[in-house]
């Protein structure tokens, strides 16, 4: 938020659409202290009133407990927690005791790191204090990789969260995890396709002008049109010929799973053996030139048969990782096996 004029021509021009909540940030965290951060307190009775006018609920970020009891006060009807505070358990802790008792709907975001068991620790904090209307927003993750994104989504790390805490809503915010206005769509139909039950978008004005974040925002009648065009899918069906087909491609998916599982446990056994050998020729476990040619072999294959390169990778890091455990423990085994005789 930058003025009571900008809130309130947002959200006059959202008033009757599928707005479901009027987000307004007032404290903003900020790398470097000379950047906006933010219009303060005053910024709440702006967007209350903006809120009340258009028959629209409220919500903001709040980072202290301080932010909480002035929220309170002027009726702000949900917080969500903010990416860089998620990553602090101290302060995550200062924020749900002040909550203790107080039924208001609680969002937490991810934190920057990709870190699943920290965001899933900042949602019980809120919950132990008594919070039981709790949401997470997946904001996307900083990352050193070059990517196009601002915040690279990492998606397995919320389907992840959803599978653990089924009764938890999700929403996804694809203006953080883009960074620019040309992404946003496709990231919300990604979010809408992994069944995400809801969006956190950016709205300005003139974007052009914004005093933080213009290149993620959307002027009011581009967010109206993305939101239009979004395809929301059922998660099931009742037509009987699709759920059969559906349940035979899961059997096939079945059957090469355990098959991979079965070739994994010979390669590991393999694997061993290789240990065995390089234990009684005093040969190193890791052999990079091997290691190196590993990678560029299976990558040009697996790029033949239609298989991502960041998944080729991956899975062969992870393949890597368990050769690499067998044999240390076939090195280990007789190390304790000699030092015993």
């Amino acid at each position: 938020m930058e003025s009571v004029e900008q809130i309130n021509e947002i959200a006059a021009k959202l008033k009757g659409s599928k707005v479901n909540m009027l987000r307004g940030g007032i404290w903003k965290p900020r790398t470097r202290p000379d950047s906006f951060q933010g219009i303060g307190e005053e910024g709440l009775q702006w967007l209350k009133t903006a809120g009340i006018e258009n028959n629209l609920p409220v919500t903001v970020e709040v980072a202290h407990p301080r932010h909480v009891e002035q929220a309170l006060k002027l009726g702000i009807d949900c917080l969500w927690i903010g990416a860089r505070t998620t990553v602090n358990p101290f302060l995550v802790q200062e924020i749900a005791t002040s909550l203790d008792g107080v039924d208001i709907p609680v969002f937490v975001k991810n934190p920057i790191n990709p870190e699943l068991e920290l965001w899933i620790g900042a949602i019980e904090r809120f919950y132990n204090a008594g919070i039981r209307k709790l949401g997470a927003i997946h904001r996307g993750f900083s990352s050193y990789e070059k990517s196009k994104y601002r915040n690279v989504p990492n998606w397995q790390i919320p389907i992840e969260l959803k599978r653990r805490l089924p009764e938890l809503p999700v929403l996804c915010d694809p203006s953080h995890i883009g960074g620019s206005r040309e992404l946003i769509g496709p990231i919300a139909q990604t979010a809408m396709d992994l069944s995400f039950e809801g969006l956190m978008i950016e709205v300005h004005p003139d974007p052009s002008k914004a005093l933080s974040d213009k290149n993620q925002q959307l002027i009011p009648a581009e967010f109206l049109a993305l939101i239009e065009s979004l395809v929301v899918r059922k998660k099931s069906v009742d037509d009987v010929i699709f759920l059969n087909l559906l349940e035979e491609l899961r059997d096939r998916i079945d059957k090469i799973d355990e098959d991979i599982l079965q070739f994994m446990a010979e390669r590991m056994s393999i694997a061993r053996e290789i240990g065995q050998y390089k234990k009684e020729n005093n040969m190193t476990i890791l052999q990079v030139e091997r290691w190196n040619e590993i990678l560029r072999t299976r990558q040009l294959s697996g790029l033949q048969k239609d298989l991502s390169r960041d998944f080729i990778i991956q899975l062969y890091e992870k393949i890597h990782d368990e050769s690499i455990y067998h044999q240390t423990q076939v090195m280990n085994t007789s190390e304790t096996q000699k030092q015993k005789h």
